[in-house]
């Protein structure tokens, strides 16, 4: 008898919880809403010919009407173009003359003599990257 009335309390269980979640499919006010027309909620403007009609296709292979590159208009576009220099940066630049092409390679190797800067240069250059954030001072 016990296990009838277990059995009887499971399917009755059963039934509510599939009369609970068939509930949320029927008709309602909310299902049955008006929605907003995407394509009504901006005016569209009319199609204009354009007035010039001796544009020409582009030929294959020919350059560019702007004359740059895909790269250097990449680069224009994301750091602005060339900077003008200050007078000061151009007399360094010009002092300094024209770097060799090995310049990195050579700066690595360890028999590549430098100059001792003292502790402060070597701190610096020393230091972890990032944006500062965990940078702290300390009283000499």
């Amino acid at each position: 008898m016990h296990k009838i009335n277990l059995h009887k309390t499971a399917l009755l269980a059963l039934a509510i919880a599939g009369t609970a979640l068939t509930s949320g499919c029927g008709v309602s006010n909310l299902a049955n809403r008006t929605r907003p027309d995407e394509f009504a909620v901006q005016r569209q403007a009319p199609l204009v010919v354009p007035p010039d009609f001796a544009l020409v296709p582009p030929q294959p292979g020919a350059p560019r009407p702007g004359g740059r590159t895909g790269q250097q208009e990449a680069l224009a576009a994301m750091f602005g173009g060339p900077a003008p220099r200050s007078a000061v940066e151009r007399s360094a630049l010009s002092q300094a003359g024209t770097p060799e092409s090995g310049i990195r390679s050579t700066v690595a190797d360890p028999k590549t003599n430098t100059v001792d800067k003292g502790g402060v240069t070597r701190d610096i250059i020393a230091a972890p990257q990032g944006d500062g954030r965990e940078a702290q001072t300390r009283a000499n």
